[in-house]
């Protein structure tokens, strides 16, 4: 199921142009009672919509709840626009408006970076959208980059040359996964007519040929003003803002070609395809038999567009089907033992567009059957109408996650950008929620017999040929490089300077309101921070029971008890547990880290004592029943299979295990004979030994009043009481290599490889911290303004993304580096890798490399307090590392207060280039290929 806005996935490397699909695992649900019609207008009240001369939509709503604002361009191109020969060209050029203007040749992530911007920017089928979250200082600094990016982007030679190489990088990441190879080959057979058919993100064999030409004129046709909208929401005035933009953007002029026909480059090639009631033959089922893991089935039924009358009855339909544990097919085929799990997601878009269901098997399970009780579960949906308690969880959980995902002003933003390029109205999302509120069980009865009809169904299987999921052969050497590599030198931020918009500097995090701390009689911690701006309810937790109590043997022992908590208690069991919080909009899920069984729940402030009592039941009375256990096994299993054929996986427990001896607690991780071994006493054992009050610390964040939630917490976990002590691990230091550490693991199948490059660092309290930060932001805190990026991504081309960082947790975790490479490639990014760590040992950093490093990291800092969930996260994890309560607060001073002495020091002490682990993973031609030239 999804939110009704568009879906952005983070790519792990947390950088930028990502692709954007239509679906996402969405687990809210909804309440048997009568539902009461959630309103849109508290989001688009206050919202002015002004059309420049030029014919730029501008789109501003003044939310005055935290310093910052978000400003966002959405324009209206996207795949939907492409023919074929030029798929991807709209993924070309996103990447290609980073790479600089006329006026600013400089590569525009280093100015956002400057900035303090958390910027982004994704693809999708319809538009291609940028978008900013800064302080409100730095808006007119914002805006003047954008209104330049959309008229004078450089689109030459060598800019096209650069991002080709990066293009096909990440392409060959997504061809890593055999869900995207699946996806692919189901919608090229679905769609073989229309553009929704291509992939987003292109094709090597298109991008290869995309000459300068083509670029330019695609981006003279589709980055003009009457072709975009501009969103600004946050704290602003708009009156100024107004101005502002008129004096940037509104001096653009239009310069799309006038025999073009903007927005509807393959209207005319929506054919029959598209049609659900057209009757054609069932197609036969679409077989991939190719290296992977696990057994996958996806399945594709064509929709009508966005503005069609259906389009509420058909998210029902699939909240229905797929929104959470109650859902009909996760209790058909997850709990039945079928698949390890299953979702689905109606993308419903400027055309028609498609309704889609993705499962994977379970071990042992046959795709044929899988897709038989599927058949059979929409059967049943299209004969019976559904009960009323279905039909208002589903429209709860609409609802619910609807406001849940608006808590911020640039989910706010993306929310108005989505509904005025998409359904060509920002106020979409007001009529909408009222018609999800008017559906009628008739109503979804007839959405599931117009639109899952099998014979408009194109499905898809995906049968892996390694099916022990495990990978092929390594090698592995210690050494030093031997390939002469000189790095150019660095990005000069005063020379970057003179393009920066002015914009002045006014950090103050002085205002931060701080969390009120206390401890429950039994030793339970909880942190408070009441925020009465929103009706939600923000909840994060930590239990000192995480994967470092596991030990060898019993590997992947925290993680299983983690997740089947919810499975049951002595007064409910799995299925009534997730209707108690599905029916109320709310969710709450648990998992292992190293340090600990991390929590987390969100809900709609109403609904708060129904999760605190359904958290202290969990904790206090669950019952690990046996038949779940085997289930969740089963799920464990498939996951470990996946991560085994994931280059990034299985590269990064590799690495982690070169680094951490066998007996150190970091070194273990499960395998398909641990997970086997676990029994339901081991279950009972750990969490009767772990779960503790006086080791659990619990953070809310939301609309509450503190004396309320005090006395209900009181009243919950009252009885909830541990004997003795807590247990402790003694955790001995590390010693870093004594030569450089080679380790290559080939997985058969892949296209892409990945490094890491590293070795054991320090702990979050190490008094070298705040210095580790801002080193780390010079060297590769950013893959388009650091050293790393600069060097490794923009000037070579080798990688779509790199970054560094310094894993610090209570114990000292690794200091590391990671990169996706093309197989030819991985050495060369490797080499280079190591000839910028040599430089920085040697030479340092500059003075100004130094003070944009400490603004950069000091100016986000106010965007990452503008979330409720951010911020309860963050005043989670300050109390469990044993840091101040005024942590939150103080975090910009102490960045302000290290000194160039201290990152001398950090750099003599933490940039060892001459101890590292580097472990690569991927295709045998990358991780052998040049070997015998790097390794000694």
């Amino acid at each position: 199921m999804k939110r009704r806005s568009y879906m952005l996935i983070g790519f792990f490397l947390s950088l930028l142009l990502t692709i954007v699909p239509f679906s996402g695992n969405f687990t809210n649900a909804a309440t048997p009672t009568a539902v009461t019609p959630v309103s849109a207008l508290s989001f688009t009240q206050g919202v002015q919509k002004t059309l420049l001369d030029n014919g730029l939509t501008v789109l501003t709503k003044e939310v005055h709840t935290a310093p910052v604002v978000s400003v966002q361009v959405w324009y209206k191109v996207g795949s939907r626009n492409e023919v074929k020969g030029e798929n991807g060209i709209s993924h070309q050029l996103e990447h290609l408006m980073f790479k600089g203007t006329t006026d600013r040749p400089v590569q525009f992530g280093r100015l956002f970076s400057a900035l303090g911007s958390q910027f982004n920017a994704f693809t999708s089928y319809d538009e291609t959208v940028y978008f900013g979250t800064v302080q409100r200082d730095k808006l007119e600094a914002l805006l003047t980059l954008e209104a330049d990016r959309m008229e004078n982007s450089l689109v030459g030679p060598e800019q096209l040359t650069s991002e080709k190489r990066v293009v096909i990088s990440e392409l060959q990441g997504y061809e890593n996964s055999p869900g995207y190879r699946l996806d692919r080959a189901v919608m090229r057979a679905a769609f073989p007519n229309r553009a929704y058919g291509l992939s987003v993100g292109g094709t090597k064999a298109d991008v290869e040929k995309f000459t300068v030409e083509q670029v330019r004129n695609y981006y003279q046709t589709y980055y003009s003003p009457e072709n975009a909208t501009l969103v600004i929401t946050g704290d602003f005035a708009t009156e100024p803002a107004l101005k502002v933009v008129k004096e940037t953007f509104g001096k653009l002029s239009q310069r799309a070609k006038k025999d073009t026909v903007l927005h509807d480059a393959s209207a005319s090639s929506a054919l029959t395809e598209a049609s659900p009631s057209t009757s054609v033959a069932k197609k036969a089922p679409i077989v991939l038999k190719q290296p992977g893991s696990a057994a996958l089935l996806q399945a594709v039924y064509p929709l009508p567009d966005i503005k069609h009358p259906d389009v509420p009855a058909i998210d029902v339909m699939d909240a229905i089907l797929t929104g959470g544990r109650s859902s009909r097919l996760y209790q058909a085929l997850v709990e039945s033992g079928l698949a390890s799990s299953a979702s689905g997601g109606a993308a419903e878009l400027i055309e028609p567009g498609w309704y889609q269901i993705e499962a994977t098997a379970a071990p042992g399970q046959e795709l044929g059957k899988i897709a038989q009780v599927l058949q059979e579960s929409l059967a049943k949906l299209q004969q019976q109408p559904v009960t009323s308690e279905e039909l208002n969880r589903a429209k709860t959980q609409l609802q619910a996650s609807y406001i849940l995902g608006n808590q911020d002003i640039t989910s706010q933003a993306n929310q108005l950008g989505y509904n005025q390029t998409t359904a060509g109205d920002y106020r979409f999302s007001e009529r909408y929620l009222a018609a999800i509120a008017k559906v009628t069980p008739a109503q979804v009865q007839q959405a599931a017999k117009t639109y899952l009809n099998p014979a408009q169904q194109t499905i898809g299987f995906f049968e892996p040929t390694q099916p022990d999921g495990k990978p092929g052969t390594s090698s592995a050497g210690s050494g030093r490089t031997v390939e002469n590599f000189s790095p150019g030198k660095p990005v000069d931020p005063a020379e970057l300077a003179k393009y920066l918009p002015p914009a002045t500097s006014e950090t103050d995090s002085a205002k931060q309101s701080l969390p009120e701390e206390f401890t429950l009689n039994n030793g339970l911690k909880v942190l408070l921070l009441s925020d009465r701006n929103l009706p939600t309810i923000n909840l994060s937790g930590q239990i000192n029971a995480g994967t470092e109590f596991d030990g060898n043997q019993k590997a992947g022992l925290a993680n299983l008890t983690a997740n089947n908590l919810m499975n049951g208690t002595q007064t409910k069991n799995a299925l009534t547990l997730a209707k108690t919080l599905e029916d109320r909009g709310a969710d709450l899920g648990f998992s292992a880290s190293r340090e600990g069984t991390n929590f987390s729940g969100q809900g709609l402030s109403a609904n708060l004592p129904i999760l605190i009592q359904t958290l202290a039941d969990v904790l206090e009375n669950a019952t690990f029943p046996a038949d779940q256990l085997e289930l969740s096994r089963q799920r464990a299993l498939t996951s470990l299979k996946v991560q085994l054929d994931d280059p990034r996986g299985l590269g990064r427990q590799v690495f982690q295990q070169a680094i951490y001896p066998a007996n150190h607690p970091f070194h273990s991780f499960p395998t398909a004979e641990s997970l086997k071994s676990i029994t339901r006493d081991d279950l009972l054992g750990f969490y009767q030994t772990h779960y503790r009050p006086d080791t659990t610390t619990i953070a809310i964040v939301g609309d509450f009043e503190p004396a309320k939630v005090k006395a209900l917490l009181n009243q919950v976990f009252g009885k909830w009481q541990a004997t003795g002590k807590p247990p402790v691990l003694k955790i001995q230091s590390v010693q870093l290599p004594q030569t450089l550490t080679r380790l290559n693991k080939i997985i058969p199948g892949k296209s892409e490889a990945v490094t890491y490059i590293g070795y054991s660092a320090i702990s979050r309290k190490d008094p070298r911290y705040y210095a580790a930060l801002v080193l780390n932001q010079i060297l590769g805190g950013d893959t388009l303004s650091s050293r790393l990026g600069t060097e490794v991504r923009d000037r070579r081309g080798l990688t779509y993304g790199i970054y560094s960082a310094f894993a610090a947790g209570i114990n000292p975790g690794p200091f590391l580096i990671q990169m996706q490479t093309a197989p030819g490639d991985a050495q060369k990014a490797i080499a280079s890798t190591l000839a910028l760590l040599k430089q920085l040992r040697e030479q340092g950093v500059t003075e100004a490399e130094f003070n944009t490093a400490k603004r950069s990291i000091t100016n986000s800092y106010p965007v990452d307090l503008a979330n409720p969930s951010d911020v309860s996260s963050i005043i989670l994890d300050n109390s469990v590392l044993g840091l101040s309560r005024s942590e939150i607060r103080e975090f910009p001073q102490q960045i302000q207060a290290v000194t160039m002495a201290d990152i001398q020091k950090a750099i003599k002490d933490l940039i060892k280039p001459e101890n590292l682990v580097i472990v690569t993973a991927g295709p045998g031609d990358a991780v052998t290929k040049g070997a015998a030239n790097y390794l000694r």
